[in-house]
């Protein structure tokens, strides 16, 4: 795993503490907005960072974070901001861990090699291509070693063992366990009475650390991945919900669908607020269920 996910795991278990990882999507709705957005998250205490590349075609996303794409998109975003974007926080943030997660046609349609050197020039730590599963990652593990990039691959809650070995084995930085079936949203609850057979599944292979997404939108939901023997939580949808909810989108009347429309957030000051007490709730559950 690259150095900045080993110290942080290590510095966290030192301390007795999960990791709580948010993630957002780049571009949403701009650039300098979503950059404003990760600037409140890490100072509220986020552990590390998962990054979302705006793409036409989020298969494994539900409408929360559908929409998310759809407005970064509708604002112009590119593959080539994105990239600016990460500078821009890996220059502010030089020790915090980077995770990024892209669908996999950016990467056919740039080239492997060119793909991961630029990411990992920009400052990224780590990639996770969701709608890549590991049996078919040998070509895309090659080219992020040779970048250092960790590639991250999904661990399904029911999946086979031979599945599993395969996360086990390809996965460096993390791995990413989700702990329910389907795409991501909370409009589905993670399954907190068989997250420990999800984990005790992950382990069984051994690997690096254990993350645990889809389904976690509330401190209950941390405290019951690191009960389960996780090593922290993303969130994603929950994150996303509070950002819409300060959007505005400006359209022609009858030129374009709304939820189409470029947006901008209406007061900045105070999603960061509300983005700030959800980050540390979250963040202070990976203390409590530690202890």
């Amino acid at each position: 795993m690259t150095a900045r996910y080993e110290k942080l795991f290590t510095t966290l278990a030192d301390r007795n503490e999960g990791a709580f990882v948010p993630f957002i999507m780049l571009g949403d709705p701009s650039p300098a907005e979503a950059l404003d957005i990760v600037r409140a998250v890490v100072s509220a205490g986020a552990d590390a960072l998962e990054l979302g590349v705006p793409f036409s075609d989020p298969v494994a996303d539900g409408p929360t974070i559908q929409a998310s794409h759809i407005r970064a998109l509708a604002g112009g975003a590119t593959v080539d901001s994105a990239i600016e974007q990460i500078r821009t926080i890996r220059a502010e943030f030089p020790d915090l861990p980077i995770g990024m997660l892209i669908y996999g046609n950016v990467p056919f349609t740039r080239g492997l090699e060119t793909f991961y050197s630029e990411f990992a020039a920009a400052g990224a730590d780590s990639i996770l291509l969701p709608d890549v599963p590991v049996r078919e990652g040998a070509p895309f593990v090659a080219a992020a070693k040779a970048a250092g990039i960790d590639p991250i691959f999904i661990a399904p809650a029911r999946a086979s063992e031979r599945t599993l070995e395969g996360v086990a084995h390809s996965s460096q930085g993390y791995i990413y366990a989700i702990s329910r079936d389907g795409v991501t949203g909370t409009e589905k609850k993670s399954e907190t009475r068989g997250l420990d057979e999800v984990v005790a599944n992950v382990k069984r292979f051994g690997g690096a650390p254990i993350l645990l997404g889809f389904g976690i939108s509330s401190p209950a939901d941390v405290e019951a991945a690191i009960d389960a023997g996780a090593a922290g939580a993303i969130t994603g949808s929950a994150i996303t919900k509070i950002i819409d909810r300060h959007v505005s989108r400006e359209t022609t009347t009858g030129a374009v669908d709304e939820d189409q429309a470029p947006g901008h957030i209406d007061d900045m000051d105070a999603l960061a607020a509300e983005l700030s007490d959800f980050v540390r709730g979250m963040k202070a559950a990976t203390r409590k269920a530690a202890q």
